[in-house]
């Protein structure tokens, strides 16, 4: 049986999204995982009384009286607060108790309390948040997506280990390709960071390297006919690009609306905007940390929620936090 604890105190609406998303979750998902509510006990209950179709029975209640606000700053609100929702559902998967742990709250707060709790794996160096993008064909993942907004080429070549880690065990792609973002494909574009980085790829084993990508080959899905399937940046340009990408389907869908309504009831478009609709990918991977953690938006949805339970359910099926201390014993991420 997986263990998977939510923070039930983290989303803007907290707690009856993460509750109605659990519901969904155990309704509709293998029936091989529990789900530990973490939060102020007596809030957890009033919203499950209200919520239909819970299966109580593979639910647990872990009482965490004090709540990490989204404005405050995230190390000292981690220190300030050890019994908050976000340490005590660490804590829990710390001590073994718990196989993953998912929040919609503080985004800031998660990874440092991630970071201080769980640690890095031996080897890496930064941990790094992975997110899904939608193209023509397969979900690219982007990573590093705002954790760290300052790294050096070595950290860059760590993102592309990680990355490929994840995408072979949760995404399922095989050998999965990985691309350095840029501003050109020749090897002499891009500042120093990239330029040394790239040279380091070329180098590295045990990553499938496709070379330089430019961010028009991202929404492609492939890079120079090749499928891309990991993207490697700073969490800078990662952030930057994770907004606009948002920001970018909502004007498309708007559009639609306003000039071409009749098309969004044509069949074949429930799954464009499925696609394009980023509950559908769950919540994001904080990767590096010994274990699983995966951060939702504050304003996520049930669905999100839902759908950021059967990612960490893959996650803690496919090894992924075992595969990753593997990957980085055996190679070190970065070529010596």
């Amino acid at each position: 049986m997986i263990r998977i604890a939510l923070d039930a105190m983290g989303g803007d609406n907290a707690p009856r999204v993460e509750i109605e998303g659990a519901a969904q979750a155990l309704q509709e998902l293998p029936p091989e995982f529990r789900v530990q509510l973490v939060g102020r006990s007596a809030d957890i209950e009033a919203a499950l009384a209200k919520t239909t179709g819970v299966d109580r029975s593979r639910i647990d209640i872990v009482d965490a009286p004090e709540v990490v606000g989204m404005g405050e700053k995230p190390l000292a609100a981690v220190r300030g607060k050890p019994r908050s929702s976000i340490a005590v559902g660490l804590e829990l998967q710390k001590k073994g108790n718990s196989d993953a742990f998912i929040s919609a709250g503080n985004t800031g707060a998660v990874m440092a309390a991630s970071t201080l709790l769980l640690r890095l794996h031996p080897g890496v160096q930064r941990a790094a948040i992975g997110t899904l993008l939608p193209t023509a064909t397969k979900p690219v993942l982007l990573l590093d997506a705002g954790a760290n907004v300052d790294c050096d080429a070595r950290e860059l070549v760590g993102f592309a280990h990680l990355g490929a880690v994840y995408a072979r065990d949760v995404l399922g792609r095989a050998t999965p390709t990985v691309g350095l973002l840029n501003v050109g494909e020749e090897d002499e574009k891009g500042n120093a960071v990239t330029k040394e980085a790239h040279q380091l790829l070329k180098q590295t084993p045990g990553v499938k390297y496709v070379g330089n990508v430019e961010g028009r080959e991202i929404p492609a899905g492939e890079a120079r006919g090749q499928p891309l399937d990991v993207v490697a940046c700073d969490g800078f340009v990662g952030n930057v690009v994770l907004k606009f990408y948002e920001s970018a389907a909502r004007v498309f869908v708007s559009l639609m609306k306003r000039e071409v309504p009749e098309v969004l009831k044509l069949p074949g478009m429930a799954n464009v905007l499925k696609v394009l609709d980023y509950a559908t990918y769950g919540g994001a991977p904080l990767l590096g940390v010994r274990g699983v953690v995966i951060i939702c938006h504050g304003s996520s949805p049930a669905k999100a929620i839902k759908n950021a339970i059967r990612v960490a359910v893959q996650s803690v099926s496919s090894h992924l936090s075992d595969d990753i201390a593997a990957e980085f014993a055996t190679s070190g991420g970065v070529p010596a």
